[in-house]
């Protein structure tokens, strides 16, 4: 994983760019956002830059007067760093750098930069320099002649050939070893989670920063890294919780999401966000205070749609009430949200009302089950076995009775297991 560590506080100008009509409200929120990314990469913003443009400027995305205004900016602050709030093509950034003569970096960069100093554990650490290398690849210029030195291996160079040809060979190279190293680690994902078929597995999702650590730490009595910060936290964790005798649930944390995630990253993450997929419930959490909440809403919605994980039953936890100054919100959100409940997981407000609701979702997919079969349909036992928890077997002359425990989806299964053994 390529990660930069700077002990000097860098000097930031953060750039966008509101097209047409674009609400400006709305402009100044994402760069607010964008504001808070770079503080969490440990830099400070000194200026904030917005544009009003008919259309991006395809050589400087600015524009290049604009450009030159940005470098006397940068000149006259002793600004060391540039942000732009949306994706910059390979030219855009060899065009500004050349211009500037400072680091460029767009919001991609910036957040994968982010999740490069966030992850611990060998899986995290090779899904963000997988989606570090696919991103660069494209962008390579002659600055990067110290990728060789850095990733080893590769002694020599074919005849004639440049160095940035070596450096995108170097980086083809490692990618398809990370992708295959990931293909492994999923591997071993999906036989854990086999494992846990005899619980209801529930999996936390919502925008970066919404409380869904505080939230897993509160019902589970767990101690997971919580910071008001974003992406504290990046692999998925998960932790039992009994909501009565004989009623567990198996709830897992997840990577939080954020509006113009890079696709790389989603794609890199998919294999910690297999509990989104294996989820029989989604809990979406939602910072109820935030201003634009419901734009947070729909960026995990459309997050969820990429995943194919869009139709799975889903309760909205709108958090954090405690902060909200107008409580007019709270009716607006109930009357909108079906599904909706409000709470505080950093007071513990309201908690009760949703343990409630767990257990009713629980009744509702997941029950026991008791059959009664003939003595040789050994067979139809074992494939009972691997679809539901098998809670007891008991052998009784010519019969079998077995008690079991299983979600709907498995019990629609069995049933059709039973229907063809009578045909």
């Amino acid at each position: 994983m390529i990660e930069i560590v700077n002990d000097v506080v860098e000097k930031a100008i953060l750039v966008a760019v509101r097209l047409g009509r674009e609400n400006k409200f709305v402009v100044e929120e994402h760069l607010e956002e964008l504001q808070m990314l770079a503080e969490t990469a440990g830099a400070e913003t000194i200026i904030k830059m917005i544009q009003d443009r008919a259309r991006l400027d395809s050589a400087f995305f600015i524009g290049k007067g604009k450009a030159e205004e940005l470098k006397e900016l940068v000149d006259l602050n002793d600004v060391t760093l540039v942000i732009f709030d949306e994706d910059l093509t390979p030219t855009q950034v060899r065009n500004l750098e050349k211009l500037i003569e400072k680091k460029i970096l767009d919001r991609s960069g910036l957040i994968l930069d982010i999740f490069a100093s966030h992850a611990k554990t060998k899986q995290a650490k090779t899904q963000v320099e997988l989606a570090q290398l696919q991103y660069m690849l494209p962008r390579l210029t002659r600055a990067w002649t110290h990728l060789s030195k850095q990733f080893g291996g590769i002694g020599t160079k074919g005849p004639g050939e440049t160095q940035i040809e070596t450096d995108r060979r170097i980086i083809r190279t490692r990618i398809s070893k990370l992708k295959d190293n990931l293909s492994k680690m999923e591997a071993q994902n999906i036989t854990k989670s086999v494992k846990r078929k005899e619980y209801l597995n529930a999996t936390l999702v919502g925008y970066t920063n919404a409380g869904k650590s505080t939230l897993i730490n509160l019902l589970t009595d767990s101690d997971l890294l919580a910071e008001n910060k974003l992406f504290a936290t990046l692999d998925s964790t998960t932790r039992s919780l009994e909501l009565e005798k004989n009623k567990k649930i198996m709830i897992s944390d997840t990577v939080g999401f954020i509006r113009k995630l890079p696709h790389n990253l989603i794609e890199s993450f998919k294999s910690t966000l297999h509990v989104v997929a294996d989820a029989d419930l989604i809990l979406h959490v939602i910072d109820i205070s935030h201003p634009f909440f419901e734009d947070h809403i729909k960026v995990v919605l459309e997050t969820l749609k990429e995943l194919k994980c869009d139709q799975k039953t889903q309760l909205m936890i709108f958090n954090k009430v405690d902060a909200l100054d107008d409580k007019s919100r709270i009716d607006y959100v109930l009357n909108k949200y079906d599904n909706g409940i409000v709470i505080s997981a950093q007071r513990g407000i309201n908690i009760t009302a949703l343990n409630e609701k767990l257990i009713d979702v629980f009744e509702k997919n997941f029950g026991e089950r008791i059959l009664e079969l003939d003595i040789n349909e050994s067979k139809l036992v074992a494939q009972i076995h691997s679809l539901a928890d098998v809670l007891s077997t008991v052998y009784d002359e010519d019969k079998i009775i077995i008690k079991f425990r299983s979600d709907k989806i498995a019990e629609n299964k069995i049933n059709q297991l039973l229907m063809n053994r009578k045909k």
